[in-house]
């Protein structure tokens, strides 16, 4: 966790695979530790072809089975399913706006959001932001990506600095 933290949570992410493997894998994380999703990450890359979301669109049924037999995954049909059709609205969404990355920095303006938390108990489960995005992504068709699941999107890829002001990495993303 250190190590995630330290190197890679809260940089700003402009790349849409990768923006779409966080999608995916924070709605996997829904219930469970993000420990777990860590552990199981470079599985899910490789059951997910890289997190091509053009590769994952085509899926189907049969795809659906195959992953249901992984342990190496969570072995949730819900979750499974909503990585696929999320892989689909990430196409879509691309086709209409250029890039899933031009899309989803648009709900903070371009530019990564620096909130100013002194605690933890400082920082929400959700803004409006997240709010926002979930219900446009619920209204494309997307699930799995309630308002604290984006939030977690946005923190995860950088939209927003959520690092602690005291914490070593606040200036440096």
């Amino acid at each position: 966790m250190r190590d995630y933290h330290d190197r890679e949570w809260g940089v700003p992410v402009h790349d849409d695979r990768l923006l779409f493997e966080f999608l995916v894998l924070e709605g996997a994380q829904a219930g469970l530790s993000w420990m777990t999703i860590l552990r199981k990450r470079e599985a899910y890359r490789a059951a997910f072809k890289g997190f091509d979301p053009a590769a994952v669109a085509r899926f189907n049924d049969a795809s659906v089975e195959r992953l249901m037999g992984l342990s190496s995954v969570v072995r949730n049909r819900l979750k499974i399913k909503s990585a696929i059709k999320n892989a689909r609205v990430v196409r879509s969404i691309a086709d209409e706006r250029g890039s899933f990355d031009a899309y989803a920095w648009s709900f903070v303006r371009g530019r990564p959001k620096r909130n100013t938390w002194k605690t933890m108990g400082d920082i929400p489960a959700q803004t409006a932001e997240a709010q926002a995005l979930s219900k446009d992504l619920i209204a494309r068709g997307a699930t799995f990506v309630g308002p604290t699941i984006c939030y977690a999107f946005m923190q995860a890829t950088g939209l927003v600095n959520d690092h602690l002001v005291s914490c070593f990495r606040y200036r440096q993303v």
